[in-house]
């Protein structure tokens, strides 16, 4: 059962889901690694010999790929073009000019076609005609100038705030020889997993199937030798993910979406903490031969929970977040764990919450995002609501205080060392603040291309110093990007389903995993043999841009997930619903089908997929629903 969403029509389509995916590759086998083995200087970034043509880079990184021969080095830490994507590309120039040509040769014979319809004859016919030919050539030569000045506005805007790529912070060659002499051995992972060749080099390695909904949280315990996973259908499964295999699945109890499920650090991987759309915080205890002892609710939010923020050093506190604009402080020592650290208010309006995080330098600091344009950070020890609200500083982007848009926070984290702090904003761009800046500071870095529109979307770190901003997009791709540069240096296709959400880098090693839609989970590492050419890159930045002006020209006002919800469990307690033993997670028979619609627009094209229980996530923008159920 799958949900389609129309973002152009704000249309949604309750159908089947006849995907089957199965595992891609085998990863980490004992004895065998797909790693590129280091023999030579040039062993890390091997010329193929006869690339296919769908593999072969864009004609900036060709150029780049030529190197002298007698260099003794060769630079594995940068992406063949060093990674600065090219926005103008001479295919997608060329394939803009066919555009307009077809255009142009269309509009040709539809003036061809007026004119053979004008009478001839007559002074005054023959002045109509020609008068109304000039009218013709001026409205033609009025759009190409728009059609220009629209290509060129968004070129413009792709490049703009963007700096050089810096050079290579590690090199294979010279670190791998320091390593066998034993200098430097203590920092080689740490460089390694930070390096830019290695992020270019990412591709997918397998997924983890067990989930019969949309994976909406992953988490890896802090040794990152488990994988933590939650989804729709309510179920927790903790995965071995180096041999893909489950090693427990258990009924969360919670009601709804499981939004997130984490690992309380320092608790020997036995104590889960999980948050979920009906507003549970509950607790699963876990014992050491792969079974569930209980789960149990340690606190109530009046409206969806979508977040936990753990404490890095303390097995037992933990923060929670809910769009009741609530912050809980967990202790579960206390016969009543929960206790109201602060609600959350712009002037004497209660801002929900999406997003809450821990300073991880200073854990009395932690950060809120939610429905507003502000990051707030708050100290614990001197919350008083009386003075500011308690907020100690908050952050936003100059452009978007006074923004009449319904913008709001999706996500928010610190950096490892908590002197930063990145935003993902709703149907904007992610921003990076310095988190020791002063209150009302504008962002550092603004890292752009990526749509995050259709559901809550996460965004992230990676590397151990948090070398590169990760995001998924409602395309479907993961991007990445270089910190320093805001330029996109990875970009991989993600769910199928057209949403990736969530975005879990590993403690450790250089790899991550994604989920979204889809119902499994994905699993990425630097196996690759030659660095990434961003094929396709520029086009799908150019379609996500296109597709947010347009939506934001043509809905001024939007409700929110709030409504959805109440729409749904509306719908559902006036009908009553057979439950199927093998599709209990959706509430409806097998062959049962649901159509919501909102009549906006007229024009339809299938955009994303998910679960029943799903659409709640998305920030629709729909006017009139009518839900209509086929047997």
């Amino acid at each position: 059962m799958s949900l389609f969403y129309f973002p152009k029509t704000s249309v949604f389509i309750l159908g089947p889901n006849h995907r089957c995916v199965k595992p891609y590759l085998d990863i980490f086998r004992p004895g065998r690694s797909r790693m590129p083995s280091v023999t030579s200087e040039n062993s890390l970034n091997p010329a193929p010999e006869a690339p296919k043509a769908e593999d072969r880079p864009m004609p900036d990184a060709d150029q780049e790929q030529e190197q002298p021969t007698g260099e003794e080095e060769e630079d594995t830490d940068s992406m063949d073009g060093s990674g600065l994507y090219s926005l103008t590309e001479e295919g997608e120039r060329e394939s803009e000019g066919g555009g307009r040509r077809e255009k142009a040769k269309d509009e040709g014979s539809k003036r061809a076609g007026r004119k053979r319809n004008h009478p001839s004859g007559g002074g005054t016919s023959g002045h109509s005609s020609s008068s109304d030919e000039d009218d013709d050539d001026d409205d033609d030569e009025k759009c190409k100038e728009e059609e220009d000045s629209s290509v060129q506005a968004v070129e413009e805007w792709l490049g703009a705030e963007l700096r050089e790529l810096d050079g290579p912070r590690w090199r294979a060659v010279p670190s791998l020889r320091a390593r066998e002499i034993g200098r430097g051995s203590a920092q080689f992972v740490r460089r390694v997993c930070g390096s830019r060749g290695l992020v270019q080099r990412l591709e997918l390695q397998g997924r983890l199937e067990r989930h019969s909904g949309c994976v909406n949280t992953l988490h890896f315990n802090p040794s990152g030798t488990r994988l933590a996973s939650g989804s729709d259908d309510l179920r927790v499964v903790i995965w071995d993910w180096a041999r893909r295999r489950a090693e427990l699945e258990f009924d969360t109890g919670h009601k709804s979406n499981v939004f997130q499920a984490k690992f309380l650090p320092h608790s020997g991987d036995t104590t889960l903490a999980m948050c979920a759309r009906d507003g549970q915080i509950r607790i699963a205890e876990l014992s050491a031969t792969q079974r569930c002892k209980n789960t149990k609710r340690v606190a109530q939010h009046k409206g969806a929970a979508h977040k936990l923020a753990l404490e890095p050093d303390s097995p037992c506190s933990f923060l929670s977040a809910g769009e009741d604009a609530v912050v809980f402080d967990i202790d579960l020592r206390l016969d009543r764990p929960a206790t109201k650290l602060v609600v959350v208010k712009e002037g004497d309006k209660k801002v929900g919450l999406y997003t809450i995080f821990v300073n991880p330098a200073n854990t009395h600091h932690f950060a809120v995002g939610g429905r507003d344009q502000y990051v707030r950070i708050y100290d614990q020890r001197k919350i008083n609501e009386n003075e500011n609200n308690g907020v100690l500083k908050k952050f936003c982007p100059s452009h978007l205080v006074s923004s009449e848009s319904k913008i709001h926070i999706t996500c928010l984290v610190y950096s490892h060392d908590g002197s930063e702090l990145l935003a993902s904003y709703n149907d904007e761009d992610i921003y990076l603040f310095d988190s020791s800046h002063s209150d009302g500071a504008d962002y550092r870095r603004r890292y752009k291309g990526h749509r995050n529109n259709a559901t809550v979307k996460g965004v992230n770190f990676y590397g151990p110093c948090s070398e590169f901003v990760v995001s998924g997009s409602d395309c479907g791709h993961i991007y990445l990007w270089d910190k320093h540069s805001a330029r996109v240096v990875q970009f991989m296709e993600g769910d199928r389903g057209g949403v990736v959400n969530c975005l879990e880098p590993h403690p450790h090693l250089p790899g991550l995993a994604t989920s979204g839609l889809d119902h499994d989970v994905k699993l990425w590492a630097p196996t690759a043999e030659n660095p990434t050419s961003l094929k396709g890159l520029k086009e799908v930045m150019k379609k996500n841009k296109r597709e947010r002006d347009e939506d934001s020209a043509r809905h001024g006002d939007q409700y929110d997930t709030q409504l959805l919800w109440f729409l749904m469990r509306h719908m559902r307690n006036r009908r009553p619903l057979r439950v199927s033993e093998d599709h209990s997670h959706f509430k409806l028979a097998p062959k049962t089908f649901g159509t919501l619609y909102s009549f906006a627009h007229s024009s339809a094209k299938p955009h994303a997929t998910c679960t029943e229980s799903q659409y709640a996530y998305f920030g629709s923008t729909v006017v009139i629903y009518k839900y209509i159920v086929f047997t």
